[in-house]
């Protein structure tokens, strides 16, 4: 990308105490360059920013040029917040994957829903996953000469016919030639697989898992861990996709079984598991989810491996020694019908404290057409037809993954406000244990933790 074509970036906030409030920048502001370099991104700023003595090119809300001269700390941050990580956009996706998820959605919902990226920039900065596709020499080339590592991949499978086929993109079958790049370059990557039964199961899933085993060797192995996640189908698929199976309960038993003699081996050859199943299998198979132990440090958390199993294991320590609520209060808790079974041993345990009433509520939804359903894809209408009749006590609790990152808004664009006019009651985020056990009037020093 010319330097012509990189935008400035625009300023959203100022941290109380930095420099940059102590140089007066103020939101609305915009940072054209560092030390003569444009930035392309968030990347690009925390690189340049890193000197001790910066020249900054800044246009204010009036759009009048500045030329800043900063000395400090090697390393020391500047305080300034940016309306997107991206300066220059999205690096838009070339793939047609006939289970993408922005795919599966109804028409009419708010734009950014059916933004469809795969930029390696965002696999860096917060774990998204890229396929490898779209990248051009300079781009391959940037992510060496910053040794931006780990990134994230959906690999899906290393048969270049069925990668291909499941992207929908002829350069899908050089993600081998890719990984090879990789291991030669010293840089990691974090795999994983979208299974789709018929299609990358079965003989591919073993091929496509050792393939990637044949990476994670040596001190700085190309491939740190794989996850194997099963395919999620909503009644938006369109007509013309390639017709995919949804993952049934004896599907789920046998990648398990597959997927755990695999397990096996790359523990006796690598002193690592390696490759892990998302929890969902367990559900789906009605299996007990894996020891904590077995996640080792939970290198796929992000993408739904173990996150149940840490959340139960935080959960129950937290509440071992806590004291019931000053009052009795009753609360209605909303999960995906998927993890409800896991979640029951948790109310049972909740509702020994006096006082102290939880009722889980397991939904799936209607909204997307499924019948097992995970706690992130619940719908304000699927609350709405799911609870309206029922007696919700002093609230509902609501876990934070069913809304916008930045705006309490579901997926279908109900916002929590008019959810609470429509039942009658406060609807409650609940961003983490920290955060439940204060609703409900249970108070213990607990550190931060990931909601389950």
């Amino acid at each position: 990308m010319s330097d012509a074509a990189i935008k400035p970036a625009e300023i959203s906030g100022v941290v109380p105490g930095s420099i940059a409030e102590e140089v007066g920048f103020s939101p609305g502001d915009r940072l054209v360059a560092i030390n003569g370099q444009p930035l392309r991104d968030l990347i690009d700023y925390r690189f340049f920013c890193a000197e001790e003595f910066l020249t900054l090119e800044v246009l204010d809300d009036r759009n009048r040029p500045h030329r800043i001269e900063i000395e400090k700390d090697f390393d020391e941050d500047l305080g300034l917040e940016f309306a997107s990580a991206l300066f220059d956009g999205l690096i838009q996706c070339n793939n047609r994957c006939p289970f993408c998820f922005i795919d599966q959605q109804p028409p009419g919902k708010r734009a950014s829903l059916y933004f469809k990226d795969d930029d390696y920039r965002l696999s860096f900065l917060y774990g998204s996953y890229l396929t490898l596709t779209n990248l051009s020499t300079h781009e391959w080339e940037r992510i060496d000469r910053l040794r931006l590592s780990p990134l994230f991949v959906s690999v899906h499978a290393t048969n270049p016919a069925v990668r291909s086929r499941l992207l929908q993109n002829d350069r899908a079958g050089k993600i081998l030639e890719q990984l090879a790049w990789f291991q030669t370059h010293r840089l990691q990557i974090h795999a994983q697989v979208v299974l789709c039964p018929g299609i990358n199961d079965g003989a591919e899933l073993e091929r496509t898992i050792r393939d990637l085993g044949s990476f994670h060797q040596g001190d700085i192995p190309a491939v740190a861990s794989v996850a194997v996640v099963p395919v999620g189908l909503t009644k938006f698929r369109p007509p013309s996709a390639d017709p995919l199976l949804p993952v049934s309960m004896q599907d789920a038993q046998q990648v398990i079984q597959q997927v755990e003699a695999l397990q096996a081996e790359f523990r006796q050859a690598y002193d690592s598991t390696f490759v892990w199943l998302a929890d969902e299998w367990y559900l789906i198979a009605q299996q007990e989810l894996p020891s904590s132990a077995s996640y080792e440090d939970y290198p796929q958390l992000g993408n739904g491996v173990g996150s149940i199993r840490r959340f139960i294991d935080d959960f129950t320590a937290e509440i071992a020694d806590c004291q019931p609520p000053a009052q009795a209060v009753t609360y209605t808790w909303v999960v995906g019908n998927a993890v409800a079974q896991a979640f029951e041993p948790i109310v049972d345990r909740l509702n020994q404290f006096a006082g102290l009433q939880i009722n889980l509520v397991p939904i799936a939804s209607d909204y997307w057409g499924q019948t097992m359903t995970v706690t992130g894809l619940i719908t304000g209408q699927d609350l709405v037809k799911n609870l309206q009749k029922l007696p919700l006590g002093d609230g509902i609790l609501i876990p934070t993954v069913m809304l916008k990152h930045d705006e309490a808004k579901f997926l279908d664009d109900m916002t929590l406000a008019e959810l609470e006019q429509t039942l009658g009651v406060p609807a409650l985020p609940v961003a983490d244990i920290a955060d439940f056990l204060a609703i409900v009037g249970i108070n213990t020093q607990i550190s931060d933790d990931n909601w389950g």
